[in-house]
């Protein structure tokens, strides 16, 4: 049975040789492929997998040794491809620390930046600050530049940065947006949806693998539909994917969903909608009808899928729970607009409103303001403690902090959230950060996510697969199976979310394939990170290799940052073969309270 120590040995080997070549030898290879693990030896050899051959037997390596090669005895490890994760916010934080320790750690090998339409390029006419406000979920480090007048500008500044590990990007519908309507509310004319049109095929040119966009976030709460029909028309021409976060995942979850189908429909642009779940107890029984019409469309040949995280409770800016009225304009105009008491009163009524709130605020927890009074407590007690309630007590908020405060909203299902994870059309996706816990972007408290995402996930999967009577897999219902086996369960972090991006060369271990690689131990495989104490990276990943060469060993980076930035090319097809995902029978809904 191989031994830590000595495996990782040989990985510091490695790195001290980068131009040797690497056998892993008599690993449990789960190949990204979804077949079941199967034990192997793989070569690693120029970056590149070079052999993966049934496991030799002989007892004697020394003759592969003696050729040069570096002989890693991998026995009762696990070795997958790099986890790709689809959907994360890392913009700007790659730039601040490169190594993007929180992501490079848990095993992923590819960050996907430019979701939910969050971005800084292109510039256009709107002031960087301006645009730098309303993507403040994005900043982390007020050092970091965030100038840049075209996509390609920002792609070049990444590669320049020299990243750990690869980063592809989409377009993101907020810079271009603004860059032709500025941040307020008016709609688009005509002529403006063209022109926000030719700048996305632009993006897509500078090497956008799709296009994004966030209907929660100002200005694009107030967009008309007949914009995203136009950015879903630049998306099917070009064959690359479009992904949503649609305008409510509460009480409006079902017309948000069916807004991004009939687009789907309509276009016949690649689909994605992003971190799907039906949030806020009196909401969970939407989520049937949500999954039936995915389902019914995909039977017809239209392509949607879906990401989400394995966790019961979400991040995002506090001003969300603001009426979009409030905040229109961005951060200093809504900041303007909340010192007007009418304008809080007005705010207030609406957020508690009929039944009130979906989520309440015993249920949201703030972060990201600095100040220990109110930082890592909900909104109820914040409000208690000042002789008010929850919502009034979040618009006081933001008021005093903008953009900049955050929150972590539970209200979520574990049932719910396990059939979604099980559903064909799910892949697993962080929306996360990557993160420097020791730096300027982990200074403030953070989502779990950033850390844990994929060890949490494949734990949930392995436990279950154990002792399927027993014991909560990661957050989800044990009645529910995550995936079948590992092998499933790691498609799902790597060829499947890799093809739905159309990502030609990440995902598998193929003869051929890059060597984005994660080896683990699977009887150590652990998040450590919580929500009181999020900066902590995950326990049994032994190794993450990006592009042949060791990025991190045993929990440390290594100092190699072999990452590119993906550039989508122009010729790139469209037509790559999708995985398949095998259905599952759904967990019984949890019954109301």
């Amino acid at each position: 049975m191989a031994q830590p120590s000595t495996a990782a040995a040989a990985l510091h080997d490695a790195v001290r040789r980068p131009d040797a070549s690497l056998l892993v030898r008599g690993v449990l290879l789960a190949d990204g492929t979804g077949a079941p693990p199967r034990p192997a030896d793989v070569l690693v050899r120029d970056g590149r997998i070079a052999a993966v051959t049934a496991p030799d037997t002989s007892g004697d390596p020394a003759a592969t040794a003696r050729a040069g090669t570096i002989v890693l005895d991998a026995r009762a490890l696990v070795l997958t491809p790099g986890f790709v994760d689809i959907h994360t916010h890392s913009d700007l934080t790659l730039l601040s620390d490169p190594v993007g320790r929180s992501k490079l750690l848990q095993g992923v090998t590819c960050e996907v930046i430019g979701n939910c339409g969050l971005g800084m390029a292109p510039l256009g006419a709107t002031p960087a600050p301006a645009l730098r406000g309303v993507n403040s979920y994005l900043d982390r480090d007020p050092a970091v530049e965030t100038v840049f007048p075209a996509l390609a500008d920002h792609l070049d500044a990444l590669d320049a940065a020299g990243p750990a590990l690869h980063v592809a990007s989409l377009a993101a519908h907020i810079p271009l947006h603004a860059a032709v309507c500025g941040l307020g509310d008016a709609p688009a004319s005509p002529r403006d949806i063209a022109a926000i049109a030719d700048l996305a095929r632009a993006a897509v040119a500078d090497g956008a693998w799709g296009l994004s966009t966030g209907l929660v976030y100002p200005p694009l709460c107030f967009v008309r539909e007949d914009e995203l029909l136009a950015l879903g028309r630049v998306a099917a021409e070009a064959g690359t994917v479009f992904a949503w976060h649609v305008r409510d995942y509460l009480d409006d979850l079902s017309p948000s969903v069916e807004q991004a189908l009939r687009v789907a429909e309509r276009t016949g642009c690649r689909t994605q909608i992003s971190h799907l779940q039906a949030v806020g107890r009196r909401n969970w029984p939407a989520l049937d009808g949500v999954l039936a019409r995915i389902d019914a469309l995909r039977a017809q040949g239209v392509d949607v899928g879906f990401d989400i995280y394995p966790y019961l409770a979400g991040n995002a800016p506090m001003s969300q729970l603001l009426p979009s009225w409030a905040q229109v304009g961005g951060d200093a105009p809504m900041r303007a607009r909340l010192a007007d008491p009418e304008a809080r009163r007005r705010a207030h009524a609406e957020m508690t409103a009929g039944a009130g709130p979906a989520v309440g605020p015993d249920e949201i927890t703030v972060m990201g303001t600095g100040d220990p009074r109110v930082d890592d407590r909900t909104l109820a007690r914040i409000g208690e403690e000042v002789g008010t309630d929850g919502m009034r007590a979040a618009i006081d908020l933001v008021a005093e902090h903008g953009t900049g405060v955050q929150m972590v909203a539970f209200g979520r299902s574990p049932a719910l959230l396990a059939r979604v994870l099980a559903h064909p059309a799910c892949v697993v996706a962080s929306d996360g950060l990557a993160i420097d816990p020791d730096g300027p972007t982990g200074a403030a408290s953070t989502h779990p996510r950033s850390y844990g995402t994929f060890p949490r996930y494949l734990r949930g999967v392995l436990d279950h697969a154990a002792d399927p009577a027993g014991g909560e897999p990661g957050a989800s219902d044990p009645a529910s199976p995550l995936a079948t086996h590992l092998g499933e369960a790691v498609l799902r972090c790597t060829s499947a979310p890799a093809a739905r991006l159309g990502l030609p060369d990440a995902g598998t271990v193929a003869v051929g394939a890059r060597a984005d690689l994660v080896l683990l131990d699977p009887d150590r495989l652990a998040d450590r990170a919580t929500y009181a104490d999020p900066h902590r990276s995950p326990d049994g990943i032994l190794a993450v290799l990006v592009a042949g060469r060791p990025a991190a060993i045993q929990g440390e980076p290594t100092g190699v940052r072999a990452g590119r930035v993906l550039r989508r090319p122009p010729s790139d097809p469209s037509d790559l073969t999708r995985p398949s995902i095998p259905a599952h029978p759904t967990a019984p809904e949890e019954p109301p309270a």
